[in-house]
C-alpha cells in the first residue's frame, strides 16, 4: 500500500510539444528537494513502445540508462541531473508498457473473464504504476505526462489523473499544466487564447489546473497574467511566467524568484517554512557563466544532426566545466562525411576528441580516422561504449598491422575480431531490453590513468552495449602500449583501455555521462576537460 502521507503532482502540456514538461518538473524537484523534501520525478509517456531501446536516436533523441538497467526517456536524464538521485525502471512507463502488462493479465485469467476495457482496467494499470514509488516513502512524487492534452494517446492518462484526483482528496494532489503564450509580431503582444482552450480541453476531461506555467518569449504584462487566471480558473499568484532562459540550469532561480514551489507547497498544505538552499546551485551557474578559460572538444558521431541524441555528454560537459571555470565549446562532426582528405581541416584546432558512441556500420570509417588523428597528433581522446571499441579497432589496423581487423558487428567475417560479441549475447534474438544495461562493477589498475582520476579501485558504471573486447587479443595490444586498466571483476570482460606515451588516450565501455549532475560532475569528464586545457 502507498505512503498515505506522499502528495502527487501531475504535470500536464497543451497548445505544443517540447515546451520543457521535464525541465518545468526537474527544476521544481530542485526546489522542493532544496527545501528538505524527499522528492522524485516519473515520464509518462504514450507511445506504444516497450520503451526507447530500439528508438532511432533522430526519433527520440538520447535513450538513458537507469541504474538499474531500464532504456528511459532522456527527461530522466534531466530529473537525475537536477535532483542528483538515481532513478529507476519505476520512473518511466510507457503505453506499451501498461498494455503489454494488462494483456499478460488477461492471458492469465487475472481478470475471471470480464471484458477487458480501458476503462477500468487500462486506467487502473496507469494508476498503479504512478503510486508504485510511494513503497520508496517519498514525501512528494511528480509525475510529468508526455505529448499534449488533447491527443488521442494521452487520453488515458488524463483519465487516470482525473480518478487520482478524487481519490486522493484535495490536499494530496494537485496539476500543473504548462502552456504557450505564442507572440504575434504583427501585433506586437502575446496572445492567451490558445492557454485558454488548452486548459479547457482539460476541464473537458475532468480536471481542473491548479497552476498555469506559461513558456513565454515576452515578460506577461499584467492585465494578461488577470486574464490568464480569471479565463483558466486560478488564482492571480498562480500563473507562473516561464521565459526562454540562455541555459536549463538558470530556469530553477527563475521559477523561485516568482515563488513556484511555494504556490505548489500550500496547494498541498504543506511547510513552506524551510528555505531552499540553493548556494551550491547558484554557485554552479556562476562558474559556469563566467569561465575563466575554453576549450574545444570535436564531437565525432553519427546522429550530430540532432544533437539530443548526446543529450547526457554534453550537459556532462557542461558540469565537467563550470567545475574547471572552462567554457567547452562542442564542434560537432558527423563521421560520415570525414575522409583521409578533410580530416586534418574538419578538425584543425580542436583541444580535445570524443568518439560518440552508437550503433551500426554507418560512419565507422570517420570515427576511425578520427581516432587516429587523435592518437598520431596526441590530442586528448575519450572514446564512449562503441568509441572505445572504434580506438581498439584503429590501433589494430595502424599499429599492429592488421587491415582487416574488426568488430562482428560490423564484419562476422573478418579474421581479427577484435571486438567480439559477448557470450551471453550469441542466442538473443529480441531486440528491446536485451542488452548488457544498467550498474556493472570495474576494477581499475593500480598505476592506471582511470585510477588515478577515480580516486578508487573499483566503481561501478552503465553500460547499454553486446559487443566486447576480445582479451584473445589483449597480449598483443599491450605489447605496443594500448593497455587494458579496468575489468568487470566476475566477467573478466575488459572495460577500459588507455594508450601509454600520450597525454590523455581513453577508452571505455560504460557510459561515465549518464552518472554526470550538477551537484557530481562526473571525474571522467573533469580530467579529460582538464587534459585538453593543456
Amino acid at each position: 500500500m502507498e505512503n498515505r502521507h506522499t502528495k502527487y503532482i501531475f504535470v500536464t502540456g497543451g497548445v505544443t510539444s517540447s515546451l520543457g514538461k521535464g525541465i518545468v518538473s526537474a527544476s521544481l524537484g530542485l526546489l522542493l528537494k532544496a527545501r528538505g523534501f524527499k522528492v522524485t520525478i516519473q515520464k509518462l509517456d504514450p507511445y506504444i513502445n516497450i520503451d526507447p531501446g530500439t528508438l532511432n536516436p533522430y526519433e527520440h533523441g538520447e535513450c538513458y540508462v537507469t541504474q538499474d538497467g531500464a532504456e528511459t526517456d532522456l527527461d530522466l536524464g534531466h530529473y537525475e541531473r537536477f535532483l542528483d538521485a538515481p532513478t529507476s525502471r519505476n520512473n518511466n512507463v510507457t503505453t506499451g508498457k501498461i498494455y503489454q502488462t494488462v494483456i499478460e493479465k488477461e492471458r492469465k485469467g487475472d481478470f475471471l473473464g470480464k471484458t477487458v476495457q480501458v476503462i477500468p482496467h487500462i486506467t487502473n494499470e496507469i494508476k498503479r504504476r504512478i503510486k508504485i514509488l510511494a513503497k520508496e516513502d517519498y514525501d512528494i512524487i511528480i509525475t510529468e505526462i508526455g505529448g499534449t492534452v488533447g491527443d488521442i494517446e494521452s487520453l488515458p492518462y488524463i483519465e487516470s489523473v482525473r480518478q487520482l484526483l478524487w481519490e486522493l482528496g484535495d490536499d494530496n494532489a494537485m496539476v500543473i499544466h504548462l502552456t504557450l503564450l505564442p507572440y504575434l509580431s504583427a501585433s506586437g503582444e502575446l496572445k492567451t487564447k490558445p492557454s485558454q482552450h488548452s486548459v479547457r480541453q482539460l476541464m473537458e476531461s475532468g480536471v481542473q489546473a491548479d497552476v498555469l506555467v506559461c513558456r513565454t518569449e515576452h515578460k506577461i504584462p499584467k492585465d494578461q497574467r488577470a486574464k490568464l487566471a480569471q479565463f483558466c480558473n486560478v488564482p492571480p499568484e498562480n500563473v507562473i511566467e516561464c521565459m526562454d532562459a540562455d541555459t536549463i540550469y538558470q530556469v530553477p532561480l527563475d521559477l523561485y524568484a516568482q515563488k513556484f514551489d511555494e504556490v505548489v507547497l500550500k496547494a498541498l498544505k504543506l511547510t513552506t517554512e524551510n528555505k531552499p538552499q540553493l548556494d551550491h546551485w547558484k554557485s554552479f551557474l556562476t562558474k559556469y557563466k563566467n569561465p575563466k578559460k575554453s576549450v574545444e572538444i570535436a564531437l565525432v558521431g553519427k546522429y550530430v544532426s540532432l544533437q539530443d541524441s548526446y543529450k547526457s555528454i554534453t550537459e556532462a560537459f557542461i558540469h565537467a566545466g563550470a567545475e574547471l571555470e572552462t567554457e567547452v565549446k562542442i564542434r560537432w562532426v558527423y563521421s560520415g562525411e570525414l575522409t583521409s582528405e578533410n580530416i586534418a581541416e574538419t578538425l584543425k584546432g580542436v583541444d580535445g576528441i570524443l568518439i560518440a558512441p552508437g550503433f551500426g556500420d554507418r560512419g565507422i570509417d570517420g570515427k576511425i580516422l578520427a581516432a587516429k588523428f587523435g592518437r598520431e597528433n596526441k590530442i586528448p581522446t575519450l572514446g564512449i561504449c562503441l568509441g572505445m571499441q572504434i580506438m581498439t579497432i584503429e590501433f589494430a589496423r595502424n599499429v599492429l598491422g592488421w587491415e582487416k581487423a574488426n568488430s562482428m558487428e560490423f564484419d562476422t567475417a573478418t579474421p581479427e575480431p577484435v571486438i567480439s560479441l559477448m557470450a551471453d549475447q550469441k542466442n538473443v534474438v529480441d531486440k528491446g531490453g536485451t542488452m548488457r544495461l544498467g550498474s556493472w562493477s570495474c576494477e581499475l589498475k593500480e598505476g592506471s590513468k582511470l585510477r588515478e582520476i577515480y580516486g578508487s579501485e573499483k566503481i561501478a558504471e552503465r553500460h547499454r552495449h553486446r559487443y566486447e573486447f576480445n582479451s584473445d587479443f589483449l597480449e598483443e595490444f599491450e605489447a605496443k602500449g594500448l593497455k587494458a586498466s579496468g575489468y568487470n571483476p566476475d566477467t573478466k570482460l575488459v572495460e577500459t583501455i588507455e594508450l601509454e606515451g600520450h597525454p590523455f588516450c581513453i577508452g571505455v565501455q560504460y557510459h561515465p555521462e549518464y552518472k554526470s549532475t550538477v551537484e557530481t560532475p562526473h571525474p571522467l569528464f573533469i580530467a579529460f576537460v582538464e587534459a585538453c586545457s593543456k
